[in-house]
Order: C-alpha cells, then structure tokens, then sequence
C-alpha cells in the first residue's frame, strides 16, 4: 500500500504543490502584504507564486517516466502526454501571473493569485482525468475559480453582470453535462474512458445514447466556447480584469479541448458517426461539423462589427473553436494531434494578445479600437508582438498559427482522401480565414495607421515585456520548426 501511496503523491505532486502554495500566499498577504501598497503586495505575492508554480513544474521531470500508469482506481493516468500539457498550463499560469502582477487587480491580492492557482489545479487534474466523475469534478474547481476570478472588479457593474452571465450559463451547462453522464453510465455500467468505449465498440448508436452524448456535448461545449453554447464569452471576456480573460481564452480552452479529445477518442469512438457532405450520419462528428461551421460563421460575422478589442478577441475565440473542431470532426490520430498542436499554438497566441491589450489599455484610457490609434509609436515594442499575435490569428506564414490552421485542414482533407467528404469545412475555413483577415487588418490600422491623440512614450514593466516576448518567441517558433512537437505528439497520441 505504502508503495501505492507513493506513487499517487508521485504523480498528483503538482496539484499538491500548488495547493499548497495557494495556501502560503493567502497566508502571506493577510500577515505581511497588507502592511504594503497595492503595487508592492502584488509583486510580492505574484513572486512568491512564480517561485511556487516552477517547483510545481520539477516533479513533472520525474513523471515522464510513468507511462499510462492508471491511479486512485483509474480515475487518473499519467502518461507522457498528460505530462507536456500539464507543463504548457503551468507555464501559461505563470505567464498570466506576470501580467497579472502590472494590472490593477483590486484590493484582494492573495485572493486572486490563490484563485488563479486553484484554476491551474483544476486544469492539472482535468488533463490527468480519465473517468467521467473526476472528469466534472475537475471541471467545476475550474469553473468556479474562474467564476470569482471574471467577478473581481467589485466597483464595475459590467465585471459583476458577466462574472453572473458567466456563474449561470456554466451552472445550466454543468446540469447538462451531469445529466448526459448519468445516461452514459447507465447505457454502459463505466465511467472510466476505455471501459465505456468497449462497452460501446460495435453497438452503434441509440436513442438513449444519443441524449447522453448530447447532453455531454452541451457541457463541454460551453467550456470551449462553440456556438450555440457561446453567449456568456463575449461579455465574460469584456467584462473581467483583461489577464483573467487571458487565462480563460488560454489554460481553460487548451484544458477542455485535450478533456474532448480523450472522452470523444477514447470514450466514444464507436458513436463518431459522420460529417461527409451528402453523407451525414447520426454521431458527435456529425454535431461537431455543424457546430464547427456555426462557429467560424458567427465568430468572424460578430467580430467585424466589434469596437471593444477585448470583445473582438472573444468573437475571434469562438470562431478559432470552430477552426479547432474541424479536426476533431476528421475524428483520427492525425486530427487528434492537429487539435493538440493548435492549441498550444493558439493558446500562446491569445495569452500575447490579451497580454498586449492588458499593459496597453490602463495606460491608454480604455480597451475600445480608438484608444489603440498610434500606438506603434508610442509602445513600439508592444506593437511589434501585437503584429506577430495578430498575423498569427490570421493565419498568416510562417508563424503558428498558419500550420496549425494546416494541419487541422490537412487532417480533415486526409479523412476522406477519395471523395473528399470533410471539404465542405476545409473550404469555409478557409473562406471564414479570410474574413477574420479584414478585422485583424482593422486592428493593425489602429495600431500603426490611425495617428495618436497623446504622443506621449508609454512605458511598461520589464517583467510584462519579457512574458510577452516569450509567447511571441513561442509562435514563431511553432511556426518556423513544427515538425518536432507534432511528431512528438502525434507519436503519444497513437500510443494511446
């Protein structure tokens, strides 16, 4: 037992680290921070977070070497996958504390680092879940501690009313999800993943099973944000302080995309059904496509409109999900792994963005287009990583965004080479690509056409800049050398 034991410490060390650490800086913040300023107290306790969260990543290092080793029952696995992704959330919490530690957060400051700390757990545990049960439960501490995260600006009525759009909408679709999880497990006697996906293998598809996975469908779609389950992200996103709509534009979406692909990979492969133009049939491939299309639809059309950068970005998000669900849609190892490659991509994407926008918006008087105009002379070096973001949401080579778009438009084509079946959704990517090119452009213009009101020099922390430079440093990488990592993934994920 006692090696048992051992070896769930082993493999949950992370989650237990960060707990902890969410603790201290509680803690730490009631006996010494408030004695401080604002701006000291969040250094203080965003540095004492930072130094938790990299001793969070070293046990990572010992578990490359446990591979699909099941724990607690099966309820969790660890594996070398689970392992990379869990590193890349860490590194996204940490990159969201940074900028966190510039921006006015309010008076609660151990509060919002231990919330954002406790987000990144529930995000731990939802990557390492394999069992419907630890899946929701995952779910719902992530859920929640971005629930109080989107409401900290207690002063502003629009934080309040999108921190309740967000509390309501995530409760229905939580209801929905228990529900289609009860229907799974009474179809199947499992909860675990592979249990249910033997259970399921060769049986086809039933009413009853149908309304499960449908219902499972609607739960997680609100968590990744895809039409018709999308309307708390725009005023979420507008309304809560600018590095939590990071955080849930990032570390939630590549957490809930990696918890879909498993349970639709492994959990339910037998109920794929089709999406082929002309061949539809009954399965979450068939929803999935509809919705995928849906989404880049209304994403891009939504976001021309936009005059809030904040919300423009939201509207890019939902469409981006549409983009991600086209390889999940092609419902193979290859779309698989163009999900999770995207992901990654776009989650560094998105966290630079956001990042941009949060040093940028305090300084500038709002987070409207307007307020943006001239800024490449007036944060030139901010500006130049808005470029890079921006040209990377637009999918334009060779930056990351651009692969990855490919090899989530390569998996499909790949699903069904002879009639090309999933063309229908490669072509209105791309059409819906070329869109989203018009309201990048207009943001650019902005930013490096519109002239300034105010010349004056804005000047930001280093510590914001270094974690901005990083992301922009991550995308074009990706973008440059992306046969490495998708070898790399597309090997674990056959192994599973």
């Amino acid at each position: 037992m006692s090696g048992a034991y051992a070896q769930i410490f082993r493999a949950l060390s992370s989650e237990i680290s960060l707990a902890v650490v969410a603790m201290g800086v509680l803690t730490l913040d009631l006996v010494v921070g408030r004695k401080r300023d604002l701006g000291a107290r969040r250094q203080l306790v965003g540095a004492v977070t930072l130094i938790g969260l990299a001793l969070a990543a070293v046990p990572l290092v010992w578990q490359v070497g446990l591979t699909n080793v099941p724990l607690m029952g099966e309820t969790l696995a660890v594996n070398p996958l689970t392992v990379i992704f869990k590193f890349v959330l860490i590194v996204l919490t940490a990159l969201t504390v940074l900028i966190s530690v510039d921006h006015d957060i309010g008076t609660h400051v151990g509060e919002y680092f231990a919330m954002l700390l406790f987000g990144a757990i529930g995000m731990l545990l939802l990557v390492g879940s394999e069992e419907l049960l630890t899946i929701f439960v995952a779910l719902e501490l992530t859920s929640i501690s971005l629930f109080v995260l989107t409401a900290f600006h207690k002063n502003s009525l629009r934080s309040q009313e999108a921190a309740l759009k967000y509390f309501l909408f995530g409760a229905i679709s939580s209801a929905f999800l228990l529900f289609g999880l009860s229907y799974i497990y009474g179809l199947t006697g499992a909860t675990h993943l592979r249990d249910i996906g033997t259970a399921l293998a060769g049986k086809g598809t039933n009413p009853l099973l149908a309304v499960g996975l449908l219902c499972v469908l609607v739960g997680l779609g609100f968590k990744v944000a895809m039409v018709p389950f999308h309307l708390w992200a725009p005023d979420a996103y507008e309304g809560a302080p600018t590095p939590v709509t990071a955080f849930i534009a990032t570390g939630s979406k590549v957490a809930s995309f990696f918890v879909l692909v498993k349970v639709l990979m492994i959990g339910f492969a037998g109920a794929a059904g089709s999406a082929y133009w002309g061949a539809f049939s009954s399965g979450w491939a068939m929803v999935l496509g509809i919705t995928a299309a849906a989404s880049m639809l209304l994403g891009n059309c939504a976001a021309i409109v936009q005059t809030n950068v904040k919300r423009l970005l939201a509207y890019s998000s939902i469409a981006h999900a549409g983009y991600i669900l086209i390889g999940l849609v092609a419902a193979t190892s290859t779309g698989a792994t163009a999900v999770l490659f995207y992901v990654i991509v776009y989650a560094l994407t998105n966290l630079g963005a956001f990042g941009v926008v949060a040093a940028l918006s305090a300084r500038a008087g709002g987070g409207d287009l307007e307020h943006f105009n001239g800024m490449a002379k007036r944060a030139p070096f901010l500006s130049l990583l808005m470029l890079v973001f921006i040209l990377s949401l637009a999918g334009v080579p060779p930056l990351g965004g651009f692969f990855g778009k490919f090899y989530l438009f390569a998996a499909a084509v790949e699903r069904d080479a002879q009639n090309f079946g999933l063309l229908w959704l490669v072509v209105l990517g791309i059409l819906m690509s070329a869109v989203s090119l018009y309201y990048y452009l207009i943001l650019l213009k902005h930013f490096y056409v519109m002239p300034a009101k105010d010349e004056t020099r804005i000047a930001t922390p280093g510590h914001v800049n270094m974690a901005l430079a990083i992301c922009a440093v991550g995308v074009i990488i990706l973008g440059v050398f992306p046969e490495p990592i998708v070898a790399l993934l597309k090997t674990l994920v056959i192994g599973l």
